[in-house]
């Protein structure tokens, strides 16, 4: 999705506005629109509306999108298509404690409105040119799009709600038990994504976040890693040894485990990828196994150059703490990453929640440590 065209975007569009209504729905079947204050969840319609509301603040409201990363901020826009979007759905002005407190949209409304502000959005897409630096923005809602909806997922868990992703990504496959390691020599590696400037043909300059650029240097000394993400079976043969915590939607029933999903209890599958780990729970799990986190480097080299390595099925917290690369400069949407610096940590890779659209080894994503109700895991290192 980093170097798609105009037909590409705009199937893409389509589809995950799909999978947002999709879930909308879900929320609106079960009568759960009015929810109780929860820290990193949102009301159901200021997600919608939120989601609809950044699409075409980037896109019809937006003069300056010929211009793509030269646009001007500080030219004003378009009306939205609602009189009281910016005063309800701009998640970087409307405090998250606030939006509870809002007399938002009905859902008669609020779905019409993302219906709306998508129509307006295929029609200019479909003026566009496939050299247009305009696209960039098209992405970045759709890539935008793709992290709210897995947010969707992860919220209806928390609230233990049906839920169905028909973008759901095929899991790790049981059966497969064996631990496996390998080792990568020391080496300098470029950590990150080139800058634009240094393509010759636009056309060829992927899309990419501000924070993945510019790439940078890192010198790593040999490591081993595992080649899979730890697993139930591992994470619980701490859990017994040291009495720590249950996470999140584990039980115990006997000597066995089990885990509700999305409202079901459900018995554990002991070969599947730990989830729903914060990093602190990570670093507790690393002191008692003698072993440690990867840093951001060594993941991104280990799934880069080891040939078994499997990623995808969590996120995947690493030693480091998130932060710029030499030469950062912020992109048009200056919240995303600027504000975050510093205390957040990063997690690489994807989980089986993740849209295709948003999968990209070069991803960096970053939560606080102590987020445990996201689709977080991660894989050790030797000492």
């Amino acid at each position: 999705m980093r170097q798609a065209n105009i037909l590409t975007l705009s199937k893409a569009l389509q589809e995950l506005r799909g999978h947002t209504l999709n879930s909308f729905d879900g929320y609106l079947s079960a009568n759960k629109l009015s929810l109780p204050y929860q820290m990193g969840l949102n009301p159901p319609v200021w997600e919608l509306g939120h989601v609809a509301w950044f699409q075409e603040y980037w896109i019809a409201r937006n003069l300056q999108r010929s211009r793509g990363l030269a646009c001007d901020l500080s030219q004003p826009r378009k009306a939205s298509l609602l009189n009281e979007a910016d005063a309800w759905f701009d998640s970087a002005k409307v405090a998250h404690s606030t939006r509870w407190e809002l007399k938002l949209l009905t859902p008669s409304k609020c779905i019409p409105y993302a219906q709306d502000s998508l129509a307006q959005t295929l029609e200019l897409l479909h003026n566009e040119t496939n050299q247009s630096p305009a696209l960039y923005f098209y992405w970045l809602v759709l890539q935008h799009e793709a992290m709210h909806l897995e947010a969707s997922a992860y919220m209806a868990q928390s609230l233990g709600l049906p839920f169905k992703a028909l973008w759901l990504q095929e899991t790790a496959k049981a059966g497969n038990t064996e631990f496996r390691t390998a080792r990568v020599p020391s080496q300098l590696w470029k950590l990150g994504s080139k800058d634009f400037s240094s393509y010759t043909d636009m056309k060829e300059a992927p899309f990419c976040f501000d924070n993945e650029l510019i790439e940078k240097t890192c010198s790593i000394q040999d490591f081993e890693i595992s080649l899979r993400p730890v697993n139930w079976a591992q994470y619980m043969n701490f859990i017994v040894a040291t009495g720590y915590r249950l996470p999140n939607y584990i039980r115990q029933t006997g000597s066995d485990f089990e885990t509700v999903l999305f409202g079901n209890w459900l018995p554990l599958n002991m070969n599947a990828p730990a989830v729903h780990l914060s990093w602190t729970d990570a670093q507790a799990y690393c002191a008692w196994a003698k072993c440690r986190l990867p840093t951001e480097a060594e993941w991104d080299c280990a799934a880069k150059t080891l040939k078994d390595f499997e990623w995808g099925h969590v996120w995947e917290w690493t030693q480091d703490t998130f932060t710029p690369f030499e030469g950062f400069v912020a992109h048009p949407y200056t919240e995303y990453s600027e504000p975050w610096f510093g205390t957040h940590k990063v997690l690489r890779g994807a989980s089986q929640f993740t849209h295709a659209v948003l999968r990209h080894v070069n991803y960096r994503n970053f939560f606080t440590s102590e987020r445990d109700d996201i689709y977080s895991g991660f894989r050790t290192c030797q000492l």
